[in-house]
Order: C-alpha cells, then sequence, then structure tokens
C-alpha cells in the first residue's frame, strides 16, 4: 500500500528515519498490528521498497495484489488460517501452509538471479 495512505482519523502516517527525517509511512506496521490486535495472530508486515519493486507497478500486478488481499481478508473472515493465497490457471487460490511448503524447492546460488542480485548490491544473508 502507498506510503501516503492514512489512518482511520485521516491522518498521516510518518516514519522517522536513522537521519533524523521525517517521511510519510509506516500504514503496513500500523495495520499489521491492528490486525495482530483484532485476531489474536501473529502478524507480518514485508515493506518492499522502491529498488525491490523494479518498476511502477502495471495495472495487472496491482489487480493481483489487491485479489490476493481481498482473498486473505475473505480467510480471516471465514475463519480460516494457515493458509495463502497464490495465483494458479488466472485465479486466486488459497492453499495449506504445509502443502506450499511441503516440496524443497533450492536457489541455485550460481545461478543468474543470484548473481545479478549480488551485483546489484542486494544482501542474500550471507
Amino acid at each position: 500500500m502507498s506510503e501516503a495512505v492514512k489512518d482511520e482519523n485521516g491522518e498521516p502516517l510518518q516514519k522517522t528515519f536513522a537521519d533524523g527525517q521525517k517521511r510519510l509511512g509506516g500504514i503496513g506496521d500500523y495495520l499489521g498490528e491492528k490486525i495482530a490486535q483484532v485476531t489474536g495472530s501473529e502478524t507480518r508486515v514485508t515493506v518492499l521498497g522502491h529498488i525491490q519493486r523494479g518498476a511502477q507497478p502495471t495495472y495487472h500486478d496491482r489487480m493481483i495484489a489487491s485479489a490476493f488481499g481481498v482473498r486473505a481478508v475473505d480467510l480471516i473472515k471465514e475463519g480460516q488460517f494457515g493458509r495463502m493465497v497464490a495465483w494458479q490457471n488466472r485465479k486466486v487460490v488459497d492453499v495449506a501452509i504445509e502443502d506450499a511448503i511441503a516440496t524443497y524447492q533450492d536457489v541455485n546460488v550460481d545461478g543468474t538471479l543470484v548473481h545479478t542480485a549480488r551485483s546489484l548490491g542486494i544482501c542474500l544473508g550471507d
């Protein structure tokens, strides 16, 4: 979601960075905390920076992201937890997390994508 999204009172959320600058942002963490409070479940927030995004999202990116969000909220409303949303055969589906991780898929550390990431200065945790 956009850094400029406001809270339920219409107030913009700002984050103070190490250099002391205040910038718009923090709505993801804010909503994550609210979701955790309401559901009593651990909630994790992922923030993709502009470099990770690679480019401006297309209409297709936005539609899929919105469809994922709608299905995720529907799952919460239905009391279905331990599931993840995915895109299969041009539809949003949900699958058990156990099924999603049942098959190990390793990353070729000598492959093109890892080489490209490292060349761009992206840390892969090693």
